[in-house]
């Protein structure tokens, strides 16, 4: 639990000190672009271009960056405080201040902040305006004066003391350990924290002064998660094979490195695989000379490209290819041995997995989704892309955005994030629904929520008295999803009982008693079926008699049986018994051939009928 709590800080400190610097990358790309194009060493020398570079890295960025970190304290007059206190540690200083401004922002924002709570309430009417005017520049002055008298020189020796500890660590050739902390931590999503809150400053400050740096490729390099994606695609099976060759273009192409991270997580012995790839690659860039003009972001080939320097391209895609070859290597030894034993439940597991801990209550129709990340930029962004094209292409009509953790809005419905960022999403929107996956690209995100979202065709008079008419039937057209991917047998169990709580059929307890009984005695009937239920004590939380129905083509195992069709049951007294009954007539044919429509069928009409005929 304090391990949690820890990473947690970690985390929320990271995106903190990341979150300054992500809004401006645009003002840093066109920086690099500038200098790559313009600086005697660069494609295109031009001595009156190259008068650019100078104001935009001492000037510029670091202004920038304090105005961000000011608004994230205190909006829009946090910010300015900050851009005001910041120039004070630039002014009588020849190096970029990015740390002096990740402290001077956030300290003006603060300041302000505090002032206008200890005003609030106080302020004469008519007066509002002055006072808001004056105390920004009153309380600007002091903290520019301060900075540049007191805080700017210590700052400044803070700055010499970094770039001179990452100059003898260079020197000395022991770069490449910095993959013992990189590589592990980015798969605890500090990779934004890292790479744009404590390298980027670093190499900023090393490529004026050299034209260059290879800080900037320590965490934006894509071999060391390309060699896993990889050695999976290659030596791998089934589904987790049919998965990898995607998620290389994402995250090669795309420069969406969380996409490997489920991959890493489903065998962690594959740490020493990343970090093997990781140092190996450093170690060329270092022995090749291999460097940057800024940040790749995203952390693309194609944006380490567009950032490194002319004449550089060897050097830095020779330590791409070693770091993804020597991942790979290490990456295939590890995936040979679970190959014979890893199945598609395991990708499932890591992947599919998700926890909806809000549902203590029954949920009415979902009209907007969030999907929060850590930067609010990679991951959730293609994962709302997806949600958002499943939803158009079904004909529903929802609103779906993705944000930073820390932008949820306070009045979101529903929320998906990643399982591990759990803890800072529901203390974000405490009162929201939450969603937790283990990846944003492949999950059953859609299938969840299906029957809670509007069609773009129907009114909503319509719904509600459709819904009347369907509150008394047993089993809903809503009720029946098909198509679905493999995962877990507890898992699409507890999406079972998940739809039979959302529908009003039972309490949010019966889930797990269906699990306690499939644990008890496997609910597999034959004929690729299987009716997951709770027994016992478990029928006092039923509210009415009720089914789902869910079909996976490729099957979920149920010990040594495969269940093609999942159909969670509810039964009030005596109702049980009927519902089996009437899932045993309409499946009982001596042609087997019932089996194979079952699986492929993708007529609901087709289900809904086969049972409800019974029911009647």
């Amino acid at each position: 639990m304090d391990g949690n709590k820890g990473q947690e800080k970690i985390q929320k400190f990271g995106r903190f000190l990341s979150g300054m610097v992500m809004p401006n990358i645009g003002a840093f790309i066109a920086w690099g672009l500038i200098t790559a194009l313009f600086i005697p060493t660069g494609w295109m020398p031009n001595e009156y271009l190259s008068k650019l570079v100078g104001p935009m890295i001492i000037y510029l960025l670091p202004l920038l960056i304090g105005f961000t970190g000011g608004r994230m304290v205190a909006d829009s007059r946090g910010g300015v405080l900050g851009a005001i206190a910041t120039i004070g540690v630039i002014v009588g200083v020849d190096i970029p201040m990015f740390i002096g401004a990740m402290i001077m922002g956030p300290l003006g924002g603060y300041v302000i902040k505090k002032f206008d709570e200890s005003i609030e309430g106080n302020v004469p009417a008519g007066f509002e305006m002055l006072i808001n005017n004056f105390s920004a520049g009153i309380l600007g002055a002091i903290l520019a004066l301060l900075a540049y008298t007191s805080i700017g020189p210590v700052v400044l020796g803070l700055n010499n003391a970094l770039k001179t500890g990452v100059e003898i660590i260079i020197n000395a050739g022991l770069l490449p350990l910095a993959s013992l902390f990189i590589e592990p931590a980015k798969i605890l999503f500090l990779n934004n924290a890292i790479n744009h809150g404590l390298l980027g400053p670093i190499g900023i400050q090393q490529a004026k002064d050299m034209g260059q740096s290879i800080v900037f490729l320590l965490e934006a390099n894509p071999g060391p998660g390309m060699g896993i994606l990889l050695a999976y695609w290659v030596f791998s099976k089934g589904m987790i094979k049919q998965s990898a060759p995607g998620a290389m273009i994402i995250h090669f192409l795309g420069g969406i490195h969380e996409i490997y991270f489920p991959y890493v997580l489903m065998n962690p012995l594959l740490l020493l695989a990343v970090i093997g790839g990781g140092a190996s690659g450093v170690f060329t860039f270092n022995l090749l000379g291999a460097g940057l003009v800024a940040t790749p972001s995203p952390g693309s080939i194609f944006a380490v490209i567009a950032m490194t320097p002319k004449g550089g391209y060897f050097a830095v895609l020779t330590g791409v290819l070693v770091s993804t070859v020597v991942s790979f290597l290490i990456a295939s030894v590890f995936v040979k041995k679970s190959s014979e034993k890893q199945d598609d439940s395991e990708l499932a597991e890591a992947t599919e997995k998700m926890k909806n801990l809000k549902g203590n209550q029954k949920r009415t129709t979902v009209q907007k989704v969030i999907f929060a990340c850590d930067a609010g930029m990679g991951s959730s962004a293609m994962g709302a892309t997806i949600l958002r094209n499943k939803c158009k292409k079904a004909g529903f009509t929802v609103e779906v955005i993705n944000c930073a953790i820390e932008a949820i809005p306070t009045n979101a419905e529903v929320v998906v994030t990643h399982e591990k960022l759990a803890a800072r999403a529901q203390l974000k929107a405490p009162q929201a629904e939450h969603i937790f996956v283990k990846d944003f690209i492949e999950n059953q995100v859609f299938e969840l929520l299906k029957h809670r979202l509007v069609s773009a065709n129907a009114a909503t008079s319509v719904e509600e008295s459709q819904e009347s008419v369907q509150d008394n039937l047993i089993l809903r057209k809503s009720n029946i999803l098909l198509g679905l991917k493999t995962m877990d047998r507890d898992e699409v169990i507890r999406m079972a009982g998940r739809l039979l709580h959302e529908g009003g059929y039972v309490n949010e307890e019966y889930i797990e008693a269906m699990i306690e009984r499939e644990n008890d005695l496997t609910t597999y009937i034959g004929k690729g079926i299987a009716i997951p239920h709770g027994v016992g004590k478990a029928k006092e939380n039923i509210k009415k008699s009720g089914m789902v129905v869910l079909q996976f083509p490729e099957g979920i195992s149920f010990g040594e049986e495969k269940a093609y069709l999942v159909i969670g049951i509810a039964g009030m007294g005596n109702e049980h018994l009927s519902i089996l009954s009437n899932i045993a007539t309409a499946i009982n044919d001596e042609d087997d051939s019932i089996v194979e429509v079952l699986r492929t069928t993708t007529d609901v009409d087709y289900i809904y009928n086969l049972f409800h005929s019974q029911e009647s």
